[in-house]
């Protein structure tokens, strides 16, 4: 058998001017597929990489993820460096602390903008001028109660919530999409909510936001939106148009 060297050459043709990265957990089957059509553009790059999750949540089982953090973040590549890289669990930076996940995380890419979706939820209710939140969540209790108190403490009202009480983040990502559309409208169409917030991003809901917030009158959120918006605005991108809903589009 004949071996031959071949010649090549290299080049800095990459027409990304931003790179981001994203941490997604092990059990989560729903946020590559909402993210990838809003990321499939010529001016980025997103990467991912993972984190070891427990197949059940429970503020236990989030609380250790926190160790695991930097390690997952050192995964990402190291050639040039990320503008943003967000943490992609709403119930996790929840529990362990906005703070804490972006000093994680930073510890392997120093230079990075850090968000997640419970940062990015605030910030989006911010922009659209709301305080009086409906709250649809998948989880049990005690993480549902950690979301109301996360809003709480940043100037937001919940004045309404449902949950469809999982633990198991598989039936949660194959929870139907006409039962999100159902949850958001009737916890939106209370007329004390004047945005409802969809938590989890292993939670489908970017195929009925646009019918539901249509349905209400009023704006909708869910985790995977809101991170995704954010993460464009922290990298400095253009948003208007690029992905369901108001938030993206008033």
């Amino acid at each position: 058998m004949q071996s031959t060297q071949l010649p090549f050459t290299t080049d800095d043709e990459d027409t990304a001017t931003k790179r981001l990265g994203l941490i997604v957990l092990s059990a989560d089957e729903t946020i590559e597929g909402e993210f990838r059509p809003l990321f499939d553009r010529e001016d980025l790059a997103l990467y991912h990489t993972r984190i070891r999750t427990a197949p059940d949540v429970t503020p236990e089982t989030l609380m250790r993820m926190k160790d695991g953090l930097t390690g997952a973040a050192a995964l990402l590549p190291e050639t040039g460096s990320m503008d943003v890289i967000g943490y992609a669990c709403t119930s996790g930076a929840t529990v362990i602390g906005s703070d804490a996940v972006a000093s994680a995380v930073r510890k392997a890419h120093s230079a990075a903008a850090v968000t997640n979706p419970a940062s990015a939820v605030v910030a989006a209710l911010d922009h659209l001028d709301v305080s009086k939140i409906g709250v649809v969540s998948p989880y049990v209790e005690s993480v549902s109660e950690a979301v109301c108190t996360l809003l709480q403490d940043n100037g937001f009202d919940p004045v309404r919530i449902g949950s469809f009480g999982q633990a198991e983040e598989a039936v949660v990502a194959r929870i139907a999409h006409q039962s999100v559309q159902d949850a958001v409208c009737t916890i939106g169409e209370d007329p004390e909510v004047e945005a409802v917030f969809a938590s989890c991003t292993n939670l489908r809901t970017f195929k009925v936001i646009e019918a539901c917030e249509h349905q209400l009158g009023k704006p909708v959120i869910s985790s995977n939106l809101a991170l995704a918006w954010h993460m464009m605005k922290l990298a400095g991108l253009e948003t208007r148009g690029l992905g369901p809903g108001r938030l993206f589009n008033d």
